[in-house]
This record gives C-alpha cells, structure tokens and sequence, in this order.
C-alpha cells in the first residue's frame, strides 16, 4: 500500500463523486483505477460490458429493464 499523488482537481472530483456514490475517497479512487485498468487492457469492450462481466464475476444478477416500444 501507498501514497498516490494526484492534482488537487482530481481530488476534489473524487471528493464530489465519493459522495453521490456512497463510497469512501479511497474507495472510488480504488474502483476508477480497477476500472481504467481493464478499460485499457480491453480496448474493444464498452464501460457497459465491463461492468456486466464484473457483476457476473462477482455473483451479481441484475434483471436488464426493458424499453417498452411505444
């Protein structure tokens, strides 16, 4: 474990995001490098297919909604 140095404007971001999504500093800094991460070593993936595999990795299940055609 470490000390990340970032630029104060990312800090503040996290801060902002860290609480719109319940999560700790720490913790949302830890999922956008998780994230980056297997952006970057999966290029041909959309943010989307992603998190579905890590949900499916994990366990979860979530029903998709469906659009009703009008």
């Amino acid at each position: 474990m470490g000390i990340v140095n970032i630029e104060d404007d990312l800090h503040e971001q996290l801060r902002r995001v860290s609480k719109v999504t319940c999560r700790s500093i720490n913790a949302q800094a830890a999922f956008w490098i998780k994230i980056g991460m297997l952006c970057e070593t999966n290029p041909t993936l959309s943010f989307t297919e992603i998190m579905q595999r890590e949900l499916n990795a994990a366990g979860v299940s979530a029903p998709s909604l469906a659009v009703d055609a009008a």
